[in-house]
């Protein structure tokens, strides 16, 4: 049975858009699935990245054609510009470790949903009832928005250390005990691809 690290950010426009994909994938192919959200702006100072507001100005206008497109093809709905982007990203992603830990409840459903909230519904993410509204959809108690604080908070930090020791430096970041990586959403076909052995 093959193992996928899920390195993700809860503010990523790309990770929102590989849907619930990754989960369909593992699924029809039995895999299991760790999920590990992370400082998607330490991993880009660690690996030679720059945050998005820091590029240059035919980057960010490349990035936001490229994310036009992507969410007509992926058929998801996107606001280019939320109301609550950036924010802070520490509150959701200990949220998701909490979940993780508890049991329980779909953590596939649980991240898309705080994406889907910051990149589709103009919501804030850092706040702790959006947090504990997609808890509770995603079938989580929603006292796991302030629980587990502190183990939260060494698990993030630790997540983006693993990320940078495994090769990551973007998100989304797939990578299968195999040893292969795969870097985007729109690389989740070749990572099924690789899972039926094609690859």
């Amino acid at each position: 049975m093959a193992h996928i690290d899920y390195y993700f950010a809860t503010l990523s426009p790309f990770t929102y858009l590989a849907g619930m994909r990754l989960e369909e994938i593992a699924a029809k192919h039995g895999a299991t699935i760790t999920y590990k959200p992370l400082d998607i702006m330490g991993l880009f100072a660690r690996t030679g990245g720059t945050p998005p507001k820091d590029r240059h100005p035919n980057r960010i206008a490349y990035r936001a054609q490229e994310l036009e497109r992507a969410g007509k093809k992926t058929g998801l709905p996107l606001n280019l510009k939320p109301a609550h982007w950036p924010t802070n990203m520490a509150p959701s992603s200990y949220a998701v470790i909490a979940a993780q830990n508890a049991g329980g409840g779909d953590l596939g459903k649980l991240v898309h949903s705080l994406l889907r909230a910051c990149w589709a519904e103009d919501k804030d993410i850092a706040q702790d009832d959006v947090i504990g509204d997609c808890l509770e959809a995603a079938g989580f108690d929603r006292s796991l928005t302030t629980s587990g604080m502190l183990e939260g908070a060494e698990t993030y930090a630790r997540n983006l250390e693993e990320a940078i020791d495994q090769g990551a430096f973007g998100a989304p970041f797939y990578i299968v005990d195999s040893g292969q990586s795969f870097w985007g959403h729109d690389r989740l076909d070749d990572l099924e691809a690789h899972l039926a052995g094609d690859l």
